[in-house]
């Protein structure tokens, strides 16, 4: 059984979570790599790493995004203390802020399946599984990645899903909902997706949630589905 490594980052700039996610992705990549030089039963075992945090106000946009999904200048983002970044992963713009657990598992799926659309719907399984918990039925939208709530009437996503992959090591992962302020989403087309909306575990309750409580619960989802032991 594989080994996962569970850091709550608590609030942390998204320039720290990503270096970090660096950091951890390369040393996995020098274990991968040196296995390789020697007999099986020599290998080092892969500590694998799934990582909780919320950022400050920041829009990301994927590296197969459009920078015309970004509904504001340089002048206005600096004015709203929102920061910007265009990363590696896949996927359009979105959004993090407080009231949003975003998660980075970075795992080594060369030790589970290589197979990149098996591991975004676990990624996605782990999310419907939790929003089932609140009574909740979270869906896939057809030829669009993430979790979404009454695609066939109204669809709205409550998380966004976007990975990078090195030697088949994962960074980045998903954004979901809790009790995030839906209003920084008015300043983006989230995801390019011009006929859709967006919403929160909060705003479907009506309630305000105890994001340590949801943060709980996908923990276990994650483990059951992978099928890993947490350290």
């Amino acid at each position: 059984m594989e080994k996962v490594k569970f850091q709550d980052l608590g609030h942390i700039s998204y320039q720290k979570a990503w270096d970090y996610q660096h950091k951890l992705l390369e040393g996995m990549r020098t274990v991968k790599l040196n296995n390789r030089k020697l007999p099986k039963e020599d290998h080092v075992k892969q500590l694998h790493h799934l990582l909780f945090c919320e950022h400050p106000h920041v829009y990301t946009l994927g590296r197969s995004g459009s920078i015309e999904n970004l509904l504001l200048n340089e002048t206005e983002l600096q004015e709203k203390a929102i920061e910007f970044f265009k990363i590696n992963r896949g996927g359009d713009i979105t959004y993090h802020g407080k009231g949003q657990i975003t998660g980075y598992p970075i795992f080594d799926l060369g030790c589970f399946f290589t197979d990149i659309r098996k591991y975004i719907d676990y990624l996605e399984n782990a999310v419907i599984r939790t929003l089932a918990e609140y009574g909740i039925k979270g869906e896939r939208s057809k030829g669009e990645s993430g979790v979404w709530i009454d695609v066939a009437n109204n669809p709205r996503k409550i998380c966004a899903v976007g990975v990078h992959l090195s030697r088949w090591i994962t960074m980045h992962g998903f954004a979901f909902n809790i009790n995030t302020n839906l209003d920084y989403f008015k300043n983006i087309i989230p995801c390019g997706i011009t006929d859709k909306g967006v919403t929160s575990l909060q705003a479907e309750l009506g309630r305000e949630i105890d994001i340590e409580e949801v943060k709980n619960k996908l923990k276990g989802h994650y483990k059951d589905l992978f099928d890993f032991k947490y350290i």
